[in-house]
């Protein structure tokens, strides 16, 4: 199912998110996929805002990078 604006807009600040804190913490997205077993694939469409995860995933990426709610989210 495509994406309406709004939630293309979302994805793409989500991806964002993960990509800033991921690299601030110098952690690649090979490791990060590791971390959170998930294909590395999966780390780099969540990233360019492609695929809407599940809560249960935006839990394990948060416990990996260690970072706040808010510094993936942009609140």
């Amino acid at each position: 199912m495509p994406f309406n604006a709004k939630q293309a807009s979302q994805l793409r600040a989500f991806g964002s998110s993960v990509r800033r804190v991921r690299m601030a913490r110098k952690i690649t997205q090979e490791k990060l996929a590791e971390l959170v077993d998930l294909n590395i694939r999966t780390i780099q469409k969540v990233e360019a805002g492609h695929v809407n995860i599940l809560l249960t995933t935006v839990l394990r990426l948060q416990k990996a990078l260690g970072c706040a709610w808010g510094d993936l989210l942009g609140k």
